[in-house]
Protein backbone atom coordinates (compact mmCIF):
# COMPACT_ATOMS: atom_id res chain seq x y z
CA UNK A 1 0.00 0.00 0.00
CA UNK A 2 1.04 3.46 -0.78
CA UNK A 3 -0.02 5.10 1.89
CA UNK A 4 -1.81 7.85 -0.51
CA UNK A 5 -4.79 9.62 1.03
CA UNK A 6 -7.75 10.53 -1.35
CA UNK A 7 -8.91 14.04 -0.51
CA UNK A 8 -12.89 14.50 -0.36
CA UNK A 9 -13.82 17.34 -2.84
CA UNK A 10 -15.79 19.29 -0.11
CA UNK A 11 -17.17 19.30 3.05
CA UNK A 12 -21.45 17.76 2.37
CA UNK A 13 -23.37 20.72 2.32
CA UNK A 14 -27.10 21.28 1.92
CA UNK A 15 -28.76 21.30 -1.35
CA UNK A 16 -31.98 22.87 -2.49
CA UNK A 17 -34.36 23.62 -5.48
CA UNK A 18 -33.45 27.18 -6.18
CA UNK A 19 -35.88 27.52 -9.25
CA UNK A 20 -38.46 26.27 -11.39
CA UNK A 21 -39.80 26.65 -14.87
CA UNK A 22 -41.94 24.31 -17.44
CA UNK A 23 -43.06 24.73 -21.25
CA UNK A 24 -46.67 23.89 -21.81
CA UNK A 25 -47.00 22.74 -26.01
CA UNK A 26 -49.30 25.06 -28.03
CA UNK A 27 -51.58 22.59 -29.04
CA UNK A 28 -54.33 21.90 -27.16
CA UNK A 29 -56.05 18.47 -27.52
CA UNK A 30 -59.73 17.51 -26.37
CA UNK A 31 -61.27 14.59 -25.51
CA UNK A 32 -63.51 15.07 -28.30
CA UNK A 33 -60.87 14.85 -30.82
CA UNK A 34 -59.45 11.66 -29.25
CA UNK A 35 -62.55 10.12 -29.16
CA UNK A 36 -62.81 10.46 -33.02
CA UNK A 37 -60.13 7.51 -33.72
CA UNK A 38 -61.39 5.48 -30.34
CA UNK A 39 -64.43 3.86 -29.14
CA UNK A 40 -65.14 6.09 -26.29
CA UNK A 41 -66.51 9.14 -24.91
CA UNK A 42 -65.54 12.52 -23.10
CA UNK A 43 -67.30 11.38 -19.98
CA UNK A 44 -65.57 7.62 -20.22
CA UNK A 45 -62.39 9.48 -20.52
CA UNK A 46 -62.65 11.70 -17.40
CA UNK A 47 -64.37 8.86 -14.96
CA UNK A 48 -61.19 6.95 -15.88
CA UNK A 49 -58.52 9.31 -15.60
CA UNK A 50 -59.72 12.77 -14.53
CA UNK A 51 -58.34 14.53 -18.65
CA UNK A 52 -60.06 17.17 -19.89
CA UNK A 53 -57.77 18.45 -22.30
CA UNK A 54 -54.03 17.52 -23.14
CA UNK A 55 -50.93 19.01 -24.50
CA UNK A 56 -49.44 17.97 -27.86
CA UNK A 57 -46.28 19.70 -29.33
CA UNK A 58 -46.17 20.67 -32.80
CA UNK A 59 -43.44 19.71 -35.17
CA UNK A 60 -41.16 23.00 -34.26
CA UNK A 61 -41.89 22.02 -30.62
CA UNK A 62 -39.01 19.46 -30.26
CA UNK A 63 -37.38 17.92 -27.00
CA UNK A 64 -34.72 20.45 -27.21
CA UNK A 65 -36.72 23.62 -27.85
CA UNK A 66 -38.82 22.93 -25.35
CA UNK A 67 -36.15 21.84 -23.03
CA UNK A 68 -34.56 25.18 -23.46
CA UNK A 69 -37.97 27.03 -22.75
CA UNK A 70 -38.42 25.53 -19.58
CA UNK A 71 -34.76 25.86 -18.47
CA UNK A 72 -34.71 29.36 -19.23
CA UNK A 73 -37.52 29.98 -17.04
CA UNK A 74 -36.19 28.01 -14.13
CA UNK A 75 -32.72 30.10 -14.37
CA UNK A 76 -34.52 32.94 -14.25
CA UNK A 77 -36.35 31.78 -11.10
CA UNK A 78 -33.34 30.88 -9.62
CA UNK A 79 -30.97 33.75 -10.48
CA UNK A 80 -28.52 31.95 -11.83
CA UNK A 81 -26.59 32.25 -15.21
CA UNK A 82 -26.51 29.68 -17.56
CA UNK A 83 -22.42 29.95 -17.03
CA UNK A 84 -22.83 29.03 -13.43
CA UNK A 85 -23.80 25.28 -14.49
CA UNK A 86 -21.43 22.35 -13.50
CA UNK A 87 -23.77 20.09 -15.10
CA UNK A 88 -27.34 19.11 -17.37
CA UNK A 89 -29.76 16.26 -16.49
CA UNK A 90 -32.16 15.04 -18.64
CA UNK A 91 -34.73 12.62 -17.92
CA UNK A 92 -36.99 11.64 -21.47
CA UNK A 93 -37.32 8.53 -23.14
CA UNK A 94 -38.68 10.34 -26.15
CA UNK A 95 -35.58 11.90 -27.58
CA UNK A 96 -35.47 10.51 -31.05
CA UNK A 97 -31.42 10.22 -31.13
CA UNK A 98 -29.18 7.80 -29.57
CA UNK A 99 -26.69 9.86 -29.34
CA UNK A 100 -25.43 12.53 -28.58
CA UNK A 101 -27.50 13.18 -25.41
CA UNK A 102 -30.13 16.15 -25.37
CA UNK A 103 -27.97 17.25 -22.27
CA UNK A 104 -25.71 18.03 -24.31
CA UNK A 105 -27.11 19.90 -27.24
CA UNK A 106 -29.68 21.85 -24.11
CA UNK A 107 -26.20 22.44 -22.32
CA UNK A 108 -24.17 23.97 -25.73
CA UNK A 109 -27.18 26.00 -26.56
CA UNK A 110 -27.66 27.57 -23.39
CA UNK A 111 -23.95 28.17 -22.77
CA UNK A 112 -23.06 26.49 -19.82
CA UNK A 113 -19.32 26.53 -20.63
CA UNK A 114 -18.90 23.26 -20.98
CA UNK A 115 -20.79 21.64 -17.86
CA UNK A 116 -20.96 18.21 -17.55
CA UNK A 117 -24.44 16.68 -19.61
CA UNK A 118 -26.42 13.61 -19.47
CA UNK A 119 -29.46 11.64 -20.39
CA UNK A 120 -31.59 9.43 -18.18
CA UNK A 121 -34.31 6.63 -18.47
CA UNK A 122 -36.44 6.37 -15.67
CA UNK A 123 -39.57 6.97 -17.68
CA UNK A 124 -42.48 8.96 -15.21
CA UNK A 125 -39.87 8.69 -12.14
CA UNK A 126 -37.00 10.91 -14.48
CA UNK A 127 -37.11 13.80 -12.80
CA UNK A 128 -37.38 12.56 -9.25
CA UNK A 129 -34.05 10.69 -10.15
CA UNK A 130 -32.40 13.35 -11.26
CA UNK A 131 -33.17 15.49 -8.53
CA UNK A 132 -31.94 13.18 -6.58
CA UNK A 133 -28.36 12.77 -8.54
CA UNK A 134 -28.50 16.02 -8.46
CA UNK A 135 -28.87 16.56 -4.90
CA UNK A 136 -26.11 14.48 -3.94
CA UNK A 137 -23.80 16.28 -6.31
CA UNK A 138 -24.21 19.58 -5.26
CA UNK A 139 -24.13 18.28 -1.29
CA UNK A 140 -20.59 15.95 -2.00
CA UNK A 141 -19.41 19.45 -3.36
CA UNK A 142 -18.87 17.90 -7.18
CA UNK A 143 -21.31 20.73 -8.65
CA UNK A 144 -22.33 24.02 -7.67
CA UNK A 145 -25.44 24.20 -9.74
CA UNK A 146 -27.21 21.44 -11.72
CA UNK A 147 -30.32 22.04 -13.97
CA UNK A 148 -32.64 19.07 -13.70
CA UNK A 149 -34.73 18.93 -17.05
CA UNK A 150 -37.80 16.20 -17.14
CA UNK A 151 -39.36 16.31 -20.86
CA UNK A 152 -41.30 14.34 -23.25
CA UNK A 153 -42.94 14.24 -26.53
CA UNK A 154 -44.87 11.19 -25.74
CA UNK A 155 -47.53 12.26 -28.52
CA UNK A 156 -44.74 10.97 -30.98
CA UNK A 157 -44.90 7.24 -29.19
CA UNK A 158 -48.94 6.86 -28.51
CA UNK A 159 -51.42 5.03 -31.12
CA UNK A 160 -54.26 7.19 -31.28
CA UNK A 161 -56.22 3.96 -32.25
CA UNK A 162 -55.55 2.20 -29.04
CA UNK A 163 -58.27 2.91 -26.59
CA UNK A 164 -56.19 2.09 -23.50
CA UNK A 165 -52.91 5.18 -24.35
CA UNK A 166 -54.82 7.14 -26.92
CA UNK A 167 -56.20 10.05 -24.02
CA UNK A 168 -53.30 9.70 -21.83
CA UNK A 169 -50.22 10.49 -22.82
CA UNK A 170 -48.97 14.35 -23.66
CA UNK A 171 -46.11 16.36 -24.06
CA UNK A 172 -44.26 19.06 -21.89
CA UNK A 173 -40.85 20.29 -20.55
CA UNK A 174 -40.50 21.12 -16.74
CA UNK A 175 -37.04 22.43 -15.22
CA UNK A 176 -35.58 22.70 -11.85
CA UNK A 177 -31.93 24.46 -10.79
CA UNK A 178 -30.70 22.93 -7.88
CA UNK A 179 -27.82 24.19 -5.86
CA UNK A 180 -26.28 25.14 -2.08
CA UNK A 181 -28.61 26.06 0.61
CA UNK A 182 -27.42 28.99 2.56
CA UNK A 183 -26.84 26.65 5.31
CA UNK A 184 -26.74 23.24 6.81
CA UNK A 185 -30.40 23.72 8.23
CA UNK A 186 -31.39 24.96 5.74
CA UNK A 187 -31.45 22.49 3.16
CA UNK A 188 -34.52 21.69 0.81
CA UNK A 189 -34.29 18.34 -0.53
CA UNK A 190 -34.75 15.61 1.24
CA UNK A 191 -33.51 11.50 1.18
CA UNK A 192 -34.60 9.97 -1.70
CA UNK A 193 -36.94 6.42 -1.36
CA UNK A 194 -36.48 4.79 -5.04
CA UNK A 195 -36.25 1.10 -6.42
CA UNK A 196 -37.54 -0.36 -9.10
CA UNK A 197 -40.00 -3.50 -9.70
CA UNK A 198 -38.64 -5.38 -12.86
CA UNK A 199 -41.36 -8.29 -12.38
CA UNK A 200 -43.80 -5.87 -13.95
CA UNK A 201 -41.67 -4.77 -16.51
CA UNK A 202 -44.64 -5.97 -19.07
CA UNK A 203 -47.02 -3.56 -17.43
CA UNK A 204 -45.78 -0.41 -19.17
CA UNK A 205 -44.04 -0.51 -22.39
CA UNK A 206 -42.89 0.05 -25.56
CA UNK A 207 -44.77 -2.71 -27.88
CA UNK A 208 -41.85 -2.89 -30.06
CA UNK A 209 -38.15 -1.78 -30.29
CA UNK A 210 -37.18 0.50 -33.13
CA UNK A 211 -35.89 -2.34 -35.28
CA UNK A 212 -38.86 -4.19 -35.78
CA UNK A 213 -40.53 -1.17 -35.72
CA UNK A 214 -38.71 0.00 -38.63
CA UNK A 215 -38.61 -3.32 -40.64
CA UNK A 216 -42.44 -4.29 -40.37
CA UNK A 217 -44.32 -5.67 -43.13
CA UNK A 218 -46.59 -2.23 -43.20
CA UNK A 219 -43.67 -0.08 -43.89
CA UNK A 220 -41.76 1.84 -41.08
CA UNK A 221 -43.59 3.18 -38.21
CA UNK A 222 -42.74 4.66 -34.80
CA UNK A 223 -43.26 2.66 -32.20
CA UNK A 224 -45.70 2.55 -29.45
CA UNK A 225 -46.63 2.44 -25.99
CA UNK A 226 -49.11 -0.36 -24.12
CA UNK A 227 -49.89 0.06 -21.13
CA UNK A 228 -52.33 -2.96 -18.69
CA UNK A 229 -54.01 0.27 -17.06
CA UNK A 230 -56.06 -2.08 -14.64
CA UNK A 231 -52.82 -3.96 -13.38
CA UNK A 232 -50.80 -0.77 -13.03
CA UNK A 233 -53.26 1.53 -11.22
CA UNK A 234 -53.55 -1.18 -8.04
CA UNK A 235 -49.83 -1.48 -8.03
CA UNK A 236 -49.11 2.75 -8.29
CA UNK A 237 -52.32 3.46 -5.96
CA UNK A 238 -51.18 1.34 -3.07
CA UNK A 239 -47.73 0.72 -3.33
CA UNK A 240 -46.85 3.84 -3.98
CA UNK A 241 -48.29 5.24 -0.74
CA UNK A 242 -45.76 2.49 1.02
CA UNK A 243 -43.01 4.53 -1.20
CA UNK A 244 -44.23 8.01 -0.46
CA UNK A 245 -44.67 7.52 3.72
CA UNK A 246 -40.81 5.81 3.71
CA UNK A 247 -39.76 8.99 2.09
CA UNK A 248 -41.81 10.96 4.54
CA UNK A 249 -40.08 8.71 7.48
CA UNK A 250 -36.33 9.51 5.94
CA UNK A 251 -37.24 12.79 5.86
CA UNK A 252 -38.36 13.25 9.41
CA UNK A 253 -41.58 14.92 9.08
CA UNK A 254 -45.50 13.19 8.74
CA UNK A 255 -48.11 14.24 6.63
CA UNK A 256 -49.13 17.25 9.21
CA UNK A 257 -46.06 18.82 8.44
CA UNK A 258 -46.92 18.42 4.40
CA UNK A 259 -48.11 21.98 2.22
CA UNK A 260 -48.28 20.06 -0.67
CA UNK A 261 -48.57 16.86 -2.61
CA UNK A 262 -47.42 16.61 -6.26
CA UNK A 263 -47.53 13.03 -7.57
CA UNK A 264 -46.58 11.78 -11.47
CA UNK A 265 -49.74 13.03 -12.97
CA UNK A 266 -50.78 9.58 -14.49
CA UNK A 267 -54.29 9.82 -13.56
CA UNK A 268 -56.63 11.54 -11.02
CA UNK A 269 -58.03 8.03 -9.51
CA UNK A 270 -54.47 7.11 -8.71
CA UNK A 271 -53.85 10.37 -7.25
CA UNK A 272 -56.91 10.50 -5.29
CA UNK A 273 -56.51 6.62 -4.10
CA UNK A 274 -52.60 7.72 -2.78
CA UNK A 275 -53.68 10.86 -0.49
CA UNK A 276 -56.81 8.42 0.97
CA UNK A 277 -53.53 5.83 1.71
CA UNK A 278 -51.59 8.82 3.06
CA UNK A 279 -54.31 10.21 4.97
CA UNK A 280 -53.33 13.48 3.73
CA UNK A 281 -54.82 16.19 6.01
CA UNK A 282 -57.71 18.44 3.77
CA UNK A 283 -55.25 21.41 3.88
CA UNK A 284 -53.03 19.92 1.85
CA UNK A 285 -53.02 20.92 -1.80
CA UNK A 286 -52.87 17.87 -4.10
CA UNK A 287 -51.39 18.73 -7.61
CA UNK A 288 -54.19 17.87 -10.47
CA UNK A 289 -52.56 19.12 -13.23
CA UNK A 290 -53.16 16.25 -15.30
CA UNK A 291 -56.91 17.49 -16.22
CA UNK A 292 -55.49 20.37 -18.92
CA UNK A 293 -52.10 18.83 -19.35
CA UNK A 294 -52.24 14.55 -19.51
CA UNK A 295 -49.99 12.51 -18.50
CA UNK A 296 -46.70 13.83 -19.31
CA UNK A 297 -44.16 11.35 -17.40
CA UNK A 298 -40.53 13.46 -16.62
CA UNK A 299 -42.66 16.21 -17.31
CA UNK A 300 -45.28 16.01 -15.13
CA UNK A 301 -43.80 16.81 -11.56
CA UNK A 302 -42.15 20.10 -12.05
CA UNK A 303 -44.90 21.06 -14.73
CA UNK A 304 -47.24 20.26 -11.20
CA UNK A 305 -45.40 22.51 -9.75
CA UNK A 306 -45.08 25.79 -11.78
CA UNK A 307 -48.98 25.36 -12.19
CA UNK A 308 -49.35 25.39 -8.29
CA UNK A 309 -46.72 28.36 -7.86
CA UNK A 310 -48.95 30.47 -10.94
CA UNK A 311 -52.68 29.60 -8.81
CA UNK A 312 -51.25 30.04 -5.68
CA UNK A 313 -51.81 27.05 -4.51
CA UNK A 314 -48.08 26.35 -3.46
CA UNK A 315 -46.33 29.02 -1.82
CA UNK A 316 -42.51 29.56 -1.84
CA UNK A 317 -41.17 27.41 1.41
CA UNK A 318 -43.99 25.24 1.64
CA UNK A 319 -43.27 21.64 2.23
CA UNK A 320 -44.13 19.02 -0.65
CA UNK A 321 -44.10 15.45 -0.58
CA UNK A 322 -43.24 14.06 -4.71
CA UNK A 323 -43.28 10.84 -6.01
CA UNK A 324 -42.86 9.66 -9.66
CA UNK A 325 -43.48 6.33 -10.70
CA UNK A 326 -43.78 4.56 -14.19
CA UNK A 327 -42.44 2.06 -16.71
CA UNK A 328 -39.97 -0.29 -15.11
CA UNK A 329 -41.68 -0.21 -12.93
CA UNK A 330 -39.10 2.31 -11.55
CA UNK A 331 -40.15 5.10 -8.10
CA UNK A 332 -38.88 7.52 -6.53
CA UNK A 333 -40.09 9.62 -3.85
CA UNK A 334 -38.59 12.58 -1.82
CA UNK A 335 -39.69 15.66 0.53
CA UNK A 336 -38.64 18.65 -0.73
CA UNK A 337 -39.05 22.46 -0.08
CA UNK A 338 -40.83 24.59 -2.67
CA UNK A 339 -38.26 27.43 -4.02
Amino acid sequence: MSGITIQPVAEPRASRILGIGGYRPSRVITNAEVIEQIDSSDEWIRTRSGIESRRWATDEETVVSMSLAAAGKALADAGVQPAQLDCVIVSTVTHLYQTPSAAAEIAHKLGTNQAAAFDISAACAGFCYGLSLASDMVRAGTAGHVLVIGVERLSDLTDQTDRSTAFLFADGAGAAVVGPAASPDDGGIGPVVWGSDGEHLDLIRQREDWRDALHNEAGPAMPHLVMQGNQVFRWASYEMAKAAQQALDAAGVTVDDLDVFVPHQANMRITDAMARQLKLPERVAIARDIATQGNTSAASIPLAIERMLETGEAQSGDFALIIGFGAGLVYAAQVIRIP
